[in-house]
Protein backbone atom coordinates (compact mmCIF):
# COMPACT_ATOMS: atom_id res chain seq x y z
CA UNK A 1 0.00 0.00 0.00
CA UNK A 2 2.65 2.32 1.14
CA UNK A 3 4.83 1.59 -1.84
CA UNK A 4 1.38 2.20 -4.43
CA UNK A 5 1.14 5.44 -2.45
CA UNK A 6 5.10 6.92 -2.79
CA UNK A 7 4.14 5.66 -6.92
CA UNK A 8 1.41 7.71 -7.25
CA UNK A 9 3.01 10.95 -5.74
CA UNK A 10 6.08 10.41 -7.14
CA UNK A 11 4.11 10.57 -10.84
CA UNK A 12 1.86 13.32 -9.80
CA UNK A 13 5.44 15.53 -9.12
CA UNK A 14 6.89 14.52 -12.15
CA UNK A 15 3.83 15.41 -14.31
CA UNK A 16 3.06 18.93 -12.22
CA UNK A 17 7.18 19.51 -13.23
CA UNK A 18 6.58 18.74 -16.77
CA UNK A 19 3.49 21.37 -16.89
CA UNK A 20 5.74 24.06 -14.76
CA UNK A 21 8.38 23.64 -17.48
CA UNK A 22 6.66 23.96 -20.12
CA UNK A 23 5.16 27.13 -18.82
CA UNK A 24 8.17 28.47 -16.82
CA UNK A 25 11.92 28.89 -18.49
CA UNK A 26 14.51 30.38 -16.33
CA UNK A 27 16.85 32.85 -19.13
CA UNK A 28 20.56 34.47 -18.39
CA UNK A 29 20.71 38.22 -19.35
CA UNK A 30 23.67 38.54 -21.86
CA UNK A 31 24.74 42.06 -22.77
CA UNK A 32 23.95 45.25 -21.17
CA UNK A 33 20.79 46.73 -22.69
CA UNK A 34 18.71 46.57 -19.85
CA UNK A 35 21.20 48.16 -17.70
CA UNK A 36 20.06 49.66 -15.12
CA UNK A 37 17.35 46.89 -14.83
CA UNK A 38 19.13 43.98 -15.24
CA UNK A 39 22.71 43.44 -15.92
CA UNK A 40 24.84 40.51 -17.77
CA UNK A 41 24.71 37.08 -15.81
CA UNK A 42 21.31 38.29 -13.72
CA UNK A 43 18.66 35.14 -14.27
CA UNK A 44 14.66 35.67 -14.90
CA UNK A 45 11.95 33.25 -14.29
CA UNK A 46 9.75 33.89 -17.79
CA UNK A 47 6.66 32.72 -17.96
CA UNK A 48 5.10 31.51 -21.61
CA UNK A 49 2.49 33.58 -22.74
CA UNK A 50 1.00 34.41 -26.01
CA UNK A 51 0.85 38.11 -27.05
CA UNK A 52 -2.58 39.21 -26.18
CA UNK A 53 -1.54 38.80 -22.25
CA UNK A 54 1.27 41.14 -22.81
CA UNK A 55 0.60 44.68 -21.03
CA UNK A 56 2.91 47.48 -21.60
CA UNK A 57 5.85 48.08 -19.84
CA UNK A 58 6.35 44.54 -19.16
CA UNK A 59 9.82 42.47 -19.78
CA UNK A 60 9.59 40.52 -22.62
CA UNK A 61 11.67 37.80 -23.42
CA UNK A 62 12.19 37.71 -27.56
CA UNK A 63 13.86 35.91 -30.35
CA UNK A 64 16.48 37.86 -32.16
CA UNK A 65 15.62 39.27 -35.90
CA UNK A 66 16.80 36.67 -38.19
CA UNK A 67 19.95 38.42 -40.02
CA UNK A 68 20.77 40.25 -36.16
CA UNK A 69 24.39 38.77 -36.48
CA UNK A 70 24.46 36.62 -33.27
CA UNK A 71 27.78 35.05 -31.25
CA UNK A 72 27.83 31.32 -31.90
CA UNK A 73 27.84 30.90 -28.12
CA UNK A 74 25.46 33.58 -27.18
CA UNK A 75 21.65 32.58 -26.73
CA UNK A 76 19.14 32.76 -28.63
CA UNK A 77 16.90 35.40 -26.94
CA UNK A 78 16.87 38.44 -25.71
CA UNK A 79 15.72 40.67 -22.86
CA UNK A 80 13.50 43.67 -23.37
CA UNK A 81 10.70 46.42 -22.26
CA UNK A 82 7.16 46.15 -24.47
CA UNK A 83 6.27 49.58 -25.28
CA UNK A 84 3.51 49.24 -27.67
CA UNK A 85 1.10 46.84 -28.50
CA UNK A 86 -0.95 45.76 -31.55
CA UNK A 87 -3.17 48.75 -32.15
CA UNK A 88 -0.98 51.19 -30.01
CA UNK A 89 0.66 54.15 -31.29
CA UNK A 90 4.19 53.68 -32.54
CA UNK A 91 6.31 55.55 -30.21
CA UNK A 92 8.28 58.65 -31.78
CA UNK A 93 11.86 56.73 -31.06
CA UNK A 94 10.63 53.92 -33.51
CA UNK A 95 10.93 54.78 -37.39
CA UNK A 96 7.82 54.75 -39.38
CA UNK A 97 6.18 51.73 -40.37
CA UNK A 98 5.43 50.78 -44.37
CA UNK A 99 1.81 51.51 -44.12
CA UNK A 100 2.37 55.17 -42.78
CA UNK A 101 -0.43 54.61 -40.25
CA UNK A 102 1.87 55.10 -37.27
CA UNK A 103 -0.09 52.61 -35.42
CA UNK A 104 1.13 49.55 -34.28
CA UNK A 105 -0.26 46.27 -36.52
CA UNK A 106 -2.24 43.12 -35.89
CA UNK A 107 0.03 40.41 -34.33
CA UNK A 108 3.18 42.76 -33.74
CA UNK A 109 4.64 44.45 -30.64
CA UNK A 110 6.65 47.25 -30.04
CA UNK A 111 9.99 46.69 -28.22
CA UNK A 112 13.16 49.25 -26.59
CA UNK A 113 15.80 48.12 -24.10
CA UNK A 114 16.21 50.31 -20.89
CA UNK A 115 20.04 51.35 -22.06
CA UNK A 116 18.82 52.77 -25.13
CA UNK A 117 22.36 54.08 -26.67
CA UNK A 118 23.73 49.73 -25.85
CA UNK A 119 20.21 47.83 -27.44
CA UNK A 120 19.33 46.59 -30.37
CA UNK A 121 15.39 46.81 -30.45
CA UNK A 122 12.14 48.26 -32.31
CA UNK A 123 14.55 51.36 -32.88
CA UNK A 124 16.62 49.51 -35.34
CA UNK A 125 14.50 46.16 -35.94
CA UNK A 126 10.94 48.12 -36.19
CA UNK A 127 7.94 45.85 -35.24
CA UNK A 128 8.48 42.35 -34.12
CA UNK A 129 6.24 39.22 -34.77
CA UNK A 130 3.92 37.39 -32.24
CA UNK A 131 6.19 34.44 -33.55
CA UNK A 132 9.33 36.22 -31.48
CA UNK A 133 8.17 36.46 -28.26
CA UNK A 134 8.78 33.96 -25.56
CA UNK A 135 7.14 35.21 -22.70
CA UNK A 136 7.08 37.25 -20.04
CA UNK A 137 9.35 38.11 -17.08
CA UNK A 138 8.06 36.99 -13.38
CA UNK A 139 10.99 37.89 -11.63
CA UNK A 140 14.60 38.66 -11.06
CA UNK A 141 16.01 34.57 -9.70
CA UNK A 142 19.14 36.10 -7.60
Amino acid sequence: MRLALLAAFLAAGAGALLVLRRRFLAVTVTGVSMEPTLRPGDRVLVRRVPLHRVRRGQLVVIRPPAGLPHPQDSPPWMVKRAVALPGDTVPIEVPALDDGSGVVPPGRFVVLGDNAGRSYDSRRAGCFRSDALLGVVVRTLR
